[in-house]
């Protein structure tokens, strides 16, 4: 038996199919992926992802170890309660972890991958000697997300008076404190509207039964990727990691090379390979097979420059098609994939193929 979170009993309440997640006991689907999928595009979904590891710091050094630590520019969060999409490097330019960093009232919070708990508090804690700064894991916390055209609608209908303009009122990328040791914020996984509500586990029952009771339905690891693939995010240990840089897995928009005088981890070796030519190096890009067939990871991907991987791959419920994350040579504008054997075309696009609910892909990467 494996890690619970506080709503391991709803889970088994709702008839879910449990499996082990990075030691977790966590719900692959509730009897149908393919219904909670469409259901977050439609209507209204929510994730128990209070796997995740939440990290909060604080101390007169948690800044100037945030500069540090992170590919990201902290100095970008003027506003309490903004977020910002980051990654930890190592020393050779490799992603660590990818993550999300707010600022709170009193200094700033962390979520990273579940999967990574354990390198990453070791890398996190041996970094932070050196800076005035507290790193407290907050085990004591649950998240749940709720997704879907409907979401936010739905939860300010639930939640008590005094939250709900400041809820509702919220910016994307934007989380607020409220009263309770409640934070809810607008950020996702899934390219679909919604907040994630990161509350203490003691509230997190009866949070679920009031969402399902307004019609929100729960959702499964399998849906939950099937979204994210769709919505061209990356998942840590498939399009990115430890031997991956972020020029290589499409993250380059979590690098801040301004100011030259900030030395984040990393810096060094990414600069010298952003030096390089890089017009026929493997990067991350999207593929498309609106004919039959399944894009999984690990196929082999052959094209004009040479050859790469499927990263991650799925037959997409919305388009009613396979897509794919690959790494492929840099500039190839022809592409196959080895689907048992046969060697079939696909369409070479930008990473992103569904937002809101709609295709976005209809112009290619070139």
């Amino acid at each position: 038996m494996g890690k619970q979170t506080p709503l391991f009993q709803k889970h088994l309440t709702a008839g879910a199919k449990m499996v082990n997640f990075a030691g977790w006991d966590m719900p692959i689907h509730y009897g149908s992926q393919l219904q909670e999928h469409n259901h977050v595009r439609q209507h209204a979904g929510v994730f128990d992802v209070s796997h995740m590891t939440v990290i909060d710091l604080t101390g007169s050094g948690s800044k100037a170890f945030l500069q540090v630590l992170l590919t990201n520019d902290v100095e970008k969060l003027t506003v309490i309660g903004r977020a910002l999409y980051s990654a930890m490097l190592n020393t050779q330019g490799g992603v660590i972890d990818d993550l999300i960093v707010y600022r709170l009232n009193d200094g700033y919070r962390l979520v990273v991958n579940c999967a990574t708990r354990e390198k990453d508090l070791q890398w996190i804690e041996g970094l932070a000697s050196d800076f005035k700064v507290k790193i407290t894991e907050r085990s004591d916390l649950a998240i749940l997300a709720v997704h879907g055209p409907r979401s936010i609608d739905i939860v300010c209908d639930i939640l008590p008076p005094a939250m709900v303009v400041p809820v509702r009122e919220l910016p994307n990328f934007t989380g607020v404190e409220l009263p309770g040791d409640w934070f809810i914020a607008r950020t996702g996984y899934t390219g679909e509207r919604g907040v994630e509500l990161i509350i203490p586990g003691e509230d997190a029952p009866e949070l679920w039964d009031l969402l399902l009771d307004a019609g929100v339905i729960p959702v499964g690891l399998g849906a939950r990727d099937t979204l994210r693939l769709e919505a061209g995010m990356n998942l840590y240990g498939h399009d990115m990691d430890e031997t991956t840089t972020p020029l290589e897995a499409n993250m380059e928009q979590t690098v801040s090379w301004q100011p030259e005088s900030r030395q984040f981890i990393g810096r060094e070796a990414l600069s010298k390979i952003k030096q390089q030519d890089l017009s026929n190096a493997a990067i991350l890009t999207g593929l498309v097979l609106e004919g039959r067939g399944i894009l999984r990871e690990g196929q082999t991907v052959e094209t004009d420059k040479g050859d790469g991987v499927i990263t991650s791959g799925t037959f997409s419920p919305t388009l009613k098609h396979s897509i794919a994350l690959a790494r492929i040579p840099a500039g190839s504008s022809s592409c196959l994939v080895d689907i048992r054997g046969t060697l079939t075309p696909v369409r070479i696009v930008k990473p992103n193929f569904v937002r809101f609910g709609k295709k976005v892909y209809d112009q290619d990467a070139g």
